[in-house]
């Protein structure tokens, strides 16, 4: 994939873009890249892992991609409210341990 390739526009809502099966392919299978998944996303891609990162959360919540590929875009959905209520936890203090040391 060239650099123009994956700066290309996002697709109309209803088609996703060949950019757009890129990564949901990618996140499928990322792990046999060599390396770290940072480092595959920007010799896949050409793009820095934020700017990665902001695409594929742009695109998981589209429906074209859930009906693509129901189960990676349920599963990236779920990983992300995880990680969001938990940074809350952390933010709002009510973050608890199992093992408090004044318990």
């Amino acid at each position: 994939m060239t650099r123009a390739e994956s700066l290309e526009p996002q697709s109309s809502a209803g088609v996703l873009s060949e950019r757009d099966r890129n990564i949901l392919e990618f996140e499928c299978a990322w792990w046999q890249h060599p390396g770290g998944k940072e480092e595959a996303i920007r010799q896949t891609f050409g793009l820095s892992p934020a700017r990665y990162y902001q695409l594929l959360n742009e695109l998981i919540d589209r429906r074209v991609a859930l009906e693509h590929d129901p189960l990676l875009v349920k599963r990236l959905l779920r990983i992300r409210e995880e990680r969001r209520q938990a940074r809350q936890r952390r933010m709002s203090g009510t973050a608890t341990t199992e093992e408090s040391p004044n318990a």
